[in-house]
């Protein structure tokens, strides 16, 4: 067994963005300015879009494209019972109503042959979550979408890498999310960005973002002189500050780099792990790019050995682990409150009862991952 705990989706922090904040904090400025805007930049261009906008949390992103879309109360949104409930909470506070599509066994992501037969009068949009770091089927998902007159708002959370057809992941809806939190592919510690195909939208988010302030600080108190300004909107408070912005310039500079390193670990644990009582993640579909977010198996039906087991048995012997995720019917709120059943979604059900996230990230050695594939062995 390890002498320390290996900490699940512990994040590579290096001397550059300890030496940017310390910059930051140094400077005067820790809000939102400079450096949010020079992410803002770095983030387009990776992306090869205009318009995008940071916030404090891939949360907020989510929320604010739901409000900026148009969609509040009585409308309706489909989405995928296998995902955070960051996704479905989204769609709930803007007094909208989630409906749930169950997904393909394979890809875990919606099913997007099973999205017509829940569309309705009071649809408005589809929200798909490219699960794990892999691109949904969005050519069927824009299909639908047009010929029903819907929005797609992508919730790319774990795909910052991920590309669809030759196309960067972030670019087929009207709105596109992405988050940073501590343990994504790039991290700010909390943070998020959208990516809308409009100015106008853009400038809503961004507005909205700030308390509906027709001014941000930035430009309020700028060397360029004070600078009044009023509230347009009832707006929320869901800015990037400089310090969030510090670390994910350079965290952004490694994004390919990082990559690579998730995709060796990657590969190293297909091969240690064929042949065990595991379903492992199936291979990226053709003219597709994986984010490689999460590594995630099944635990076979056994008894002797279930998932909840497996995971005790895993930390016993100091490896941290995720469960990404049980499905959202397994919640109360949302049991209590939709009437929702498990079983309604039956694979997205048996999925979320059975599966685990085993720890990928450039932060870990390579002892870490022997550590990893040994402590798998030692309990199947």
């Amino acid at each position: 067994m390890r002498d320390n705990f290996l900490i699940f989706g512990s994040p590579q922090i290096n001397r550059e963005e300890i030496d940017e904040v310390i910059a930051a904090m140094k400077s005067g400025w820790i809000g939102t300015g400079p450096r949010v805007e020079k992410f803002e930049r770095q983030f387009a261009t990776f992306k090869g879009v205009e318009n995008v906008v940071a916030v404090n949390s891939g949360t907020a992103a989510l929320h604010l494209s739901i409000l900026a879309a148009g969609i509040g109360p009585g409308d309706e949104v489909i989405t995928t019972p296998l995902t955070f409930c960051a996704t479905i909470n989204a769609i709930i506070h803007s007094g909208a109503i989630p409906v749930l599509v169950d997904i393909d066994p394979d890809t875990m992501n919606i099913d997007p042959d099973k999205i017509e037969s829940a569309i309705s009068t009071n649809t408005k949009a589809i929200l798909p979550v490219h699960f794990a770091g892999r691109p949904c089927d969005m050519d069927k998902i824009i299909n639908v979408a047009t010929s029903n007159d819907l929005i797609i708002i992508e919730d790319c959370a774990h795909a910052i890498e991920a590309e669809y057809k030759g196309v960067k992941i972030g670019a087929f809806g009207e709105f596109a999310c992405f988050s940073f939190y501590v343990t994504k592919n790039v991290i700010t510690g909390e943070g998020g960005m959208v990516i809308c195909q409009n100015n106008e939208h853009a400038a809503l988010i961004k507005q909205l973002a700030l308390h509906g302030m027709s001014h941000d600080a930035w430009k309020r108190f700028s060397d360029t002189g004070y600078k009044h300004y009023f509230v347009v909107e009832p707006g929320f408070k869901y800015n990037m500050m400089d310090l969030q912005a510090a670390i994910g310039i350079h965290q952004l500079e490694r994004v390919e780099e990082n990559l690579k390193r998730r995709e060796a670990i990657w590969a190293i644990y297909d091969a240690a792990f064929a042949g065990l009582p595991l379903t492992l993640p199936a291979l990226p579909e053709e003219q597709t790019r994986h984010a490689r977010h999460l590594y995630t198996v099944l635990v076979n039906d056994d008894p002797n050995m279930t998932r909840d087991l497996f995971i005790k048995k895993m930390t016993e012997l100091n490896i941290g682990v995720g469960v990404h995720y049980m499905s959202i019917p397994e919640h109360p709120y949302y049991q209590r409150t939709y009437s929702w059943k498990p079983e309604q979604w039956p694979i997205a059900m048996d999925i979320g009862r059975r599966t685990v996230s085993l720890p990928l990230s450039p932060a870990i050695s390579d002892r870490d991952v022997n550590d990893v594939i040994e402590s798998v062995h030692d309990i199947l």
